[in-house]
């Protein structure tokens, strides 16, 4: 009998700066510990959840945890595909890409995060042109969406750079405090302009029916 294993361990995108890797549990100890080293300065908060000012002995049990439950309520309805980001072999970060009812709406958001020594060297702007090529060349998307915090230009520069448009903006709780966030939206023309040719994409066609496409 062969040994049983899901699909998504397999997937990765490959781009000459970096790897994407859906994310198992080696990978998760590695970013476990790289969260635990930090992602931002201790005055910032790029995220809705400020799940990075909690301490490291907490770290150590929620992260992973978050992770596995993702991991577990996945279904083609509601997927969240957590990547980690490699660089020259190390752990660097993650890359999300989740959606909603996607196989109807053809729709994605995107979502990130570096540790702090990865930041800085263009890493950010590579990882999220790898995770529009699976959701546009790969999934088939005609729309991403991300957003950024107003106090957040570097992810504001990064999603303006890859051809991304402003989409508005709403009022955000941040932490018991108001806090504009500004919403982006790429779709696929704009994409297309700047399709890369250096991306590849592996392991995919086992992956779709868990996404709710066809393989």
């Amino acid at each position: 009998m062969g040994s049983l294993r899901w699909p998504l361990f397999d997937l990765r995108v490959v781009t000459p700066g970096v790897e994407l890797r859906f994310v198992d549990d080696d990978l998760l100890e590695a970013l476990t510990a790289l969260a635990i080293d930090g992602v931002h300065a201790p005055d910032a908060m790029p995220f809705n959840v400020p799940w990075t000012r909690q301490p490291p002995d907490v770290m150590r049990v929620e992260y992973p945890r978050h992770i596995w439950l993702r991991r577990s309520s996945f279904c083609p309805a509601d997927w969240s595909l957590q990547l980690a980001v490699l660089v020259d072999g190390e752990v660097a970060g993650v890359q999300d890409l989740f959606a909603k009812s996607f196989a109807v709406t053809r729709q994605f958001e995107t979502g990130s995060w570096l540790g702090l020594r990865y930041q800085g060297r263009g890493i950010g702007t590579e990882m999220r042109a790898a995770v529009l090529h699976l959701g546009f060349a790969g999934l088939g998307a005609t729309r991403a969406l991300s957003g950024a915090f107003a106090d957040n230009p570097a992810s504001a520069a990064v999603s303006r750079k890859l051809g991304y448009l402003d989409n508005g903006w709403a009022i955000a709780d941040r932490e018991g405090r108001a806090a504009r966030l500004h919403h982006f939206a790429l779709d696929r023309e704009d994409w297309e302009r700047r399709r890369r040719d250096d991306i590849a994409i592996e392991g995919l066609g086992p992956c779709l029916p868990l996404l709710g496409l066809d393989s």
